[in-house]
Formats: structure tokens, sequence, C-alpha cells
């Protein structure tokens, strides 16, 4: 079976990590120059550095889906600069997943695989994907929605540490981003992590920088451009989260319901 993740960000790689170790072969998809932040557990650093390792899988960055195929065989994830998902004529995958997790949907259609599956909002099951994974935080994360959309976006980061928004940092104005930070520093609150056109990016709580754009990133002031995490776990910056890998539960649920694998295909939850 082979699966294509659109987007490689923190919680796209936790959902190829969750496929992966599940047996089923991986090929994702982002930008040519990827907006990440937790850089440190996302696939999608093997585009700008050639390859990556995310806990225990190498991903290598793969020019042409051709490579794709070429390096599933060596036993590596591969990555591609492909944000229009063109790849998707020549690798016909068994499900497309789209994780890009713009609160909108892009271009996924229902048609694109003969399994499509949509992260969080802007998704409709029925209409635009087979299934829908919750993936805002609370009672229902990861739960597989086969009628309807998931929760609205709210706009507001979910909870850690007793922290929400505050402990995102975003772009204090449009150009070239410059970090002077590094992801798993200790950093406190009015610390400067970065300047965009010679404004600084600064710190509102204390923490352990867990997320951080990549240097030379060109950004929009209000991007987000870095994460603090007040639990202080450096090692934290190293592991996939919660989040990611529930909702990457969710998306091996839906795709074993909905291709039948494991036996007799169940009805559909109402």
């Amino acid at each position: 079976m082979l699966v294509i993740i659109r987007g490689a960000g923190d919680l796209a790689s936790g959902i190829a990590l969750r496929l992966w170790h599940s047996g089923i072969q991986v090929v994702m998809t982002d930008l040519a120059a990827p907006l990440a932040i937790r850089r440190s557990v996302a696939f999608c650093e093997a585009i700008r550095n050639g390859e990556v390792t995310v806990e225990d899988l190498t991903a290598r960055f793969a020019q042409t889906a051709e490579d794709a195929s070429a390096l599933l065989a060596q036993g590596f994830l591969p990555v591609l600069a492909d944000p229009a998902g063109a790849c998707l004529a020549c690798l016909q995958p068994d499900c497309v997943v789209d994780a890009i997790l713009a609160k909108r949907n892009l271009g996924t259609k229902i048609t694109d695989a003969p399994i499509v599956i949509g992260i969080g909002p802007g998704f409709c099951a029925g209409q635009d994907c087979h299934a829908v994974i919750e993936s805002m935080r609370g009672h229902t994360l990861g739960r597989v929605i086969y009628h309807g959309a998931a929760l609205p976006n709210t706009n507001v980061p979910g909870l850690i540490g007793g922290f929400a928004g505050e402990r995102v940092l975003r772009a204090p104005a449009t150009g070239v981003f410059s970090a002077v930070r590094k992801i798993g520093d200790t950093v406190k609150e009015g610390d400067v992590t970065g300047y965009v056109a010679g404004k600084p990016m600064c710190c509102t709580i204390g923490g352990t920088l867990r997320g951080l754009i990549a240097d030379g990133t060109p950004v929009q002031e209000g991007l987000k451009c870095g994460d603090v995490d007040p639990r202080g776990d450096a090692d934290y910056c190293r592991l996939v989260s919660d989040k990611a890998l529930a909702i990457g539960g969710g998306v091996l649920e839906a795709l074993l319901h909905l291709s039948g694998k494991l036996g007799q295909h169940r009805t559909i939850p109402a």
C-alpha cells in the first residue's frame, strides 16, 4: 500500500511515522522552501538538507517521482518539492492524505486516490475527501469523521504547560527571517530569537525553543515563525508530539477501515 502525504511539517511527519511503522509505504510532498517550525521533527527538512532523520526514520529528497520509487526500494522515505501534487499521476497512490493544515482545502479532491483523507478544518468528508481527522487538541483529537467536517479553526493554539497563544512567535514584519537562536535553546521572556527587516522577534514566555523557522526564509508579518515550550525539556524537541501521533493513529484507523485490508468492510459510522 502506498500513501502520499501532502505536507511534510511536524504533524504530517507524525502521520508518516505511524504509517511507516505499520508497514505502509509513504511519499511526502511540500513546498520548495518549507515553512515548518518544528524542523527537528519535520521530514520537509530533507528538501533543504538532502536528508533528515526523525526518530528512527530517515527521509531523503527526491527530485522526481521516479526517484521517489527508487528511494522507497532502498528503505528511505522520499520527500518531493511538489506542492501541486504532480507526482500523483505517476505514483498512483492507494491513499492521499492532505496534511498541509492550511485550515482550508488547497486543491485536494476526493478523486485523487481510492482513499482521500483530510486533516483538520477545511475538508468535508463525503465531498472533497472520504474521511476527516480531527486536529484540535481536546477530547476529540484524532477521531475519524466520515460525514461532515472537523471543528472550525479558533486561531488559538492548544494549551501546553498552561500556555496557548503566548508560546507562539510570529514574524514582526515582512521580509527575510534571520535567526539568532537555535531549536533546543533555553530562552526567557524578552529574549530575541531572530530578526525580520531589522525588527526583533521576542519570546513572550520562558522555556525551550521547540521550533524556529529556517534562517533565510521569506516571511509575511504575523506568520508563525517559532514556538516556545514552557515545560523546558529539550528532549521534546527531538520527539514527534502527542498531537501528531494521535492524528497519525486516526489516519491509520481510517485507512484500514476504508480499504478493508484487515477483513470485511464494516459499515461507515453515522
